[in-house]
């Protein structure tokens, strides 16, 4: 199965925090976007394997949107919007 993952840099500590949108309270993290990328990995498996253990229904990661918006600043030209 695939998901969707999103690596936030943390600026206090350094490294990165990543959390699985799709299952909620799924979270690691890592000192590189390799370590933070390879700690989620397992942390979804567990999840994972968790949920099939206790029969609960695995999740999808179906309906999340990933987008890009650029914001208007004062005197400066109107946004865009990327997807």
């Amino acid at each position: 199965m695939q998901f969707t993952v999103i690596l936030t840099p943390d600026k206090e500590d350094g490294g990165f925090a990543a959390e699985c949108p799709a299952i909620p309270g799924c979270i690691s993290e890592g000192d590189t976007v390799e370590e933070a990328l390879g700690n989620i990995k397992e942390a979804i498996e567990g999840c994972l394997e968790s949920l099939a253990a206790h029969r609960q229904r695995l999740p999808n990661d179906g309906g999340i949107i990933v987008a890009t918006v650029e914001a208007d600043v004062p005197g400066r030209a109107k946004s865009k919007v990327k997807a």
